[in-house]
């Protein structure tokens, strides 16, 4: 969702995460597969459901296969 660990952390401390409904108070919460992360990032929420925890740092590609994106489509916008 964010590129560095810092900004990760600043929307946790800034209320802007929450797990399984609940606002998470600290960065270093722990997470396992099954759980919902609602994010706010910018002007967007986001959605997901945690389907693993990876072995190490690894590249984009890789740790988007540790998570389902739930958040709905945006709805269409009306045309005037």
């Amino acid at each position: 969702m964010v590129k560095h660990r810092t900004h990760a952390a600043s929307l946790i401390e800034n209320g802007h995460v929450r797990l399984n409904h609940a606002k998470v108070l600290k960065p270093a919460h722990g997470v396992k597969p099954g759980d919902v992360l609602t994010i706010a990032v910018q002007e967007h929420i986001r959605v997901l459901r945690v389907r693993g925890a990876g072995a190490r740092r690894g590249p984009f590609a890789e740790a988007c296969q540790l998570y389902e994106e739930l958040t709905p489509p945006p709805s269409p916008v009306e045309k005037v």
